[in-house]
C-alpha cells in the first residue's frame, strides 16, 4: 500500500517501535529498538519515552522496554468492535459442544479475510495464533479458502498477490494455478477443508454464511481438528457445520 501524502513520520515511527518491542518478550534495549527500526538512538529515546508515559510500552529496572498494559486494553477493544450479532457467538458455542472442536467465523474485515470470532473446545488442538483479529494465512486455511472462492478469480489474484502465499507448512498451497482448481466453480454449501496446509498435524473444515448483507455478504464457520480425527470424523463433523451454518443465515 502507498502511503499517503500527509503521513505522520512521528506516528510510523512509534507504531514501528511497538512492533519491535513486541517481538521481543524478554524486553528490547533502545539501542536494539534503534537499529531494528533504522532510527536515530536521540529519537529513539524520545518516542520510547512517551509511549513508556501514555502506558503503551513498559520501562523494566534494566532499561529495557516491554510492552505496557495499554495494548490489552486497545486488543480488548478490538475483539469488541468485531463482534457480530449475539446468535454468532451463540452458534458457534452450541457446535463446540455438539462436536467437542473450536468453532471459528471469518469475514472479510477491511479488505482482509479476518477471524472475528473464536469459541474454543477441548477436543481441538490449541491454535494460539487463531484469535480474533488474525488476518493471515488465507491461502493455507479453510476459512480463507471459503471467503476466497466467492471472488472472482481476478480479485482473488489481486487479493493473494498482496498478501503473499507463505509456505506455513510443506502442504501449504502456493501455486495459484492449484488454488484456482481447487475453488473454481464450487457451491455455495461446499465444505472446504484443509489437511496441514496452515498448521501440522492440524485440519480444519469449513462452510459459507451467506448474510444477505450486500456489503457484507459472505461469512465462513469452521471447525479444527487433529488430522486424524477429522478424516475418522468427517462425516458427523461436517453435517454439525452445516448446520451451524444454516442456523447462522437464517
Amino acid at each position: 500500500m502507498e502511503p499517503p501524502s500527509d503521513l505522520i513520520r512521528s506516528v510510523s515511527r512509534a507504531l514501528r517501535i511497538l512492533e519491535a518491542v513486541g517481538a521481543s518478550p524478554e524486553g528490547c534495549n533502545p539501542k536494539v529498538v534503534a537499529r531494528r527500526c533504522g532510527l536515530h538512538l536521540s529519537t529513539t529515546y524520545h518516542l520510547l519515552r512517551t509511549l513508556a508515559y501514555e502506558g503503551y510500552l513498559l520501562r523494566t529496572a534494566t532499561g529495557d522496554y516491554r510492552l505496557g498494559l495499554e495494548i490489552s486494553d486497545r486488543y480488548r477493544d478490538l475483539q469488541a468492535s468485531l463482534t457480530r450479532p449475539p446468535r454468532v457467538t451463540a452458534v458457534l458455542r452450541h457446535l463446540a459442544q455438539e462436536t467437542g472442536h473450536s468453532g471459528y467465523l471469518a469475514r472479510f474485515v477491511d479488505g482482509r479475510v479476518t477471524i472475528t470470532s473464536v469459541v474454543e473446545a477441548p477436543g481441538s488442538p490449541h491454535l494460539e495464533d487463531l484469535i480474533p483479529g488474525f488476518d493471515e494465512a488465507t491461502h493455507a486455511t479453510a476459512l480463507g479458502k471459503a471467503l476466497l472462492s466467492r471472488l472472482p478469480r481476478a480479485q482473488r489474484h489481486r487479493f493473494l498477490r498482496d498478501t503473499g502465499m507463505r509456505p506455513f507448512t510443506p502442504l501449504t498451497v502456493r501455486d495459484l494455478a492449484a488454488l484456482d482448481a481447487e475453488l473454481d466453480g464450487v457451491t455455495d454449501d461446499a465444505v472446504f477443508v484443509e489437511h496441514e496446509q496452515y498448521r501440522g498435524s492440524v485440519s480444519c473444515a469449513a462452510s459459507l454464511v451467506p448474510t444477505g448483507d450486500p456489503d457484507d455478504p459472505w461469512w465462513a464457520i469452521a471447525i479444527s481438528a487433529a488430522s486424524p480425527t477429522l478424516a475418522r470424523q468427517h462425516g458427523p463433523l461436517t453435517r454439525a457445520l452445516r448446520s451451524a451454518s444454516r442456523h447462522l443465515a437464517a
